[in-house]
């Protein structure tokens, strides 16, 4: 491999999987980059970080577009791959966190493809308009209103302050003991009054079709998933930059993440698809 791209692949998976949702698609579009790489004049190009990063992007949106199509037709409700931390890309800003975060991620898959590739690669990864221009086939200015309104679909989604680390594992922790343990009022305790389960089974193993909305309705729901399927194994896991779980259950292995406002779970989402656990170790 070339010791210059090999340099930028964690900057390019980043890229890839921030705007895909999925660490699988995003491998592709890094090998995609790789042979593009390998066939380019290297004295034409005097910046490989922004000319990889340009190339990546664009693979990406073209993928992205394609994707949503396919999504449009899956089984379920479609979550984005939970990723292990440490592929996922650099993580020096607080930008590049908010983006990884799985909340985040989720509501992504409400923008448009270029509202997506926008905010991504302005938000997260700082790219001059100019060069974002590029990639989505418009001018800055119109880069500029693009990202401004893709801030405006995802402020719900970015609440401040974000809760601690700590804060984070213990809900999640409590969230497993009291599933486990049959108690409604303490699981009830723990849920936002809007709160929202999520689950994705992608038609490989039995989950809920819909997002299951409200307090009770998601006490009773995940109450009554414990007691159905017994949870055989439990760890906790590093992905998307928070606290996961990963379970094994008499009705499959799944990861579970939770996003958590105002000192309350306020989203569970389930990752059941066998196909979507293989990066989340």
């Amino acid at each position: 491999m070339d010791d210059v791209f090999e340099g930028q692949r964690p900057l390019l998976l980043g890229i890839a999987y921030r705007m895909l949702g999925s660490m699988w698609d995003a491998e592709d579009v890094v090998q995609e980059a790789y042979l593009r790489w390998a066939r380019t004049d290297r004295e034409s190009v005097r910046e490989p970080r922004a000319f990889l990063a340009t190339v990546v992007s664009r693979l990406a949106l073209d993928q992205l577009r394609s994707a949503r199509v396919t999504r449009e037709a899956y089984r379920g409700e479609w979550l984005p791959e939970p990723v292990a931390t440490d592929a996922a890309g650099p993580l020096d800003t607080a930008e590049l966190r908010d983006s990884l975060s799985y909340a985040t991620l989720h509501m992504m898959e409400r923008l448009t493809p270029p509202e997506r590739a926008v905010f991504v690669l302005r938000d997260a990864f700082e790219m001059p308009y100019e060069q974002i221009a590029e990639v989505v086939g418009a001018s800055a200015a119109t880069c500029r209103q693009i990202h401004r309104r893709a801030l405006g679909h995802l402020t719900a989604a970015r609440p401040r302050p974000r809760p601690s680390r700590e804060e984070h594992e213990r809900l999640l922790a409590r969230f497993l003991e009291a599933a486990a343990g049959g108690d409604l009022a303490g699981l009830k305790d723990l849920l936002s009054a809007d709160v929202t389960v999520w689950s994705d089974g992608g038609g490989k193993v039995s989950a809920a079709l819909r997002p299951v909305l409200g307090r009770d309705k998601a006490a009773a729901f995940v109450l009554g998933l414990a007691a159905k399927y017994e949870i055989t194994a439990q760890r906790f896991v590093e992905v998307n930059g928070e606290p996961g779980l990963r379970l094994s259950a008499r009705g499959g292995d799944q990861v579970v993440l939770i996003d958590v406002r105002d000192g309350r779970i306020h989203a569970v989402f389930a990752v059941l698809n066998p196909d979507k656990l293989r990066y989340a170790e």
